[in-house]
């Protein structure tokens, strides 16, 4: 089993992991932004995502600089690119089109890390989970690329969703018990057949073979806790890639 996750950590002010960040061409929320931006060893944007940060980030501009912007800078307007510029952040063209803009921004920030010597703990992507369906793949499917790419976790967080693919290999122990859990989570096959067993989950998997078409873990939640106990962590092991998603508990919900 690894050594424990916790997947919101990167969203407590207080939290301890190490993180990069990367912002993708949808909506900011503004309260993730500014914890995770303070945390953050490296921050890109995705092309058009640069957008957005400008835009949200008017009136303190200069406290959100990138480090660098990628993409084949079709969404990303003349204004916002001129701007970035003149501020000295990176500008990557990136034209292979085999890609999307989020992978190839992984793969620079990935060899940013390594030419800098960092030391992380999580990619953490702002952004990725609404808006279109197929983008919402596009992520998902970046995801699969990150196995390949680097052993760090990359997890994706928008709204009140976070999507992490685990790893098929050993057990995965994650903590969640932050104060920042929504009351759902889940387990996905996305890509085949998982094979796969839980515990600390309301409805637990016992060996069982996750697929579409048979059996999907949504809407799962966590086992019931007594009162004022911490909650259990989750374990997972599965014997092919296997999404989980969770839900992130916003003040006031």
């Amino acid at each position: 089993m690894d050594e424990g996750l916790t997947p919101l950590d990167c969203l407590l002010p207080s939290g301890k992991q190490k993180i990069c960040l990367i912002i993708l061409n949808q909506p900011i929320d503004e309260d993730y932004l500014h914890v995770l931006w303070k945390k953050a060893l490296l921050k890109a944007c995705a092309d058009g995502a640069a957008n957005h940060l400008y835009n949200v980030s008017a009136g303190c501009r200069d406290s959100f600089l990138p480090d660098y912007i990628s993409g084949d800078f079709d969404s990303i307007t003349a204004e916002v690119k001129a701007f970035y510029a003149d501020k000295g952040c990176k500008l990557l063209e990136t034209a292979d089109q085999d890609f999307t803009d989020f992978t190839k921004c992984l793969s620079i920030m990935l060899e940013q890390i390594r030419q800098q010597q960092l030391q992380v703990d999580a990619i953490v992507t702002l952004g990725g989970l609404g808006g279109r369906f197929d983008q919402t793949m596009a992520s998902i499917e970046t995801l699969h690329h990150s196995l390949n790419m680097t052993t760090l976790p990359v997890f994706i967080i928008q709204e009140t969703s976070l999507a992490l693919l685990l790893r098929p290999q050993g057990s995965h122990r994650l903590e969640v018990d932050t104060g920042l859990e929504g009351d759902w989570c889940s387990l996905i096959p996305v890509g085949g057949p998982c094979q796969t067993s839980t515990t600390g989950l309301k409805w637990n998997l016992d060996n069982q073979v996750l697929q579409f078409g048979k059996l999907v873990s949504t809407s799962n939640t966590y086992e019931p806790k007594p009162p004022g106990e911490p909650r259990n962590p989750v374990t997972i092991s599965t014997d092919q890639p296997l999404l989980w998603s969770m839900a992130i508990r916003k003040p006031g919900d």
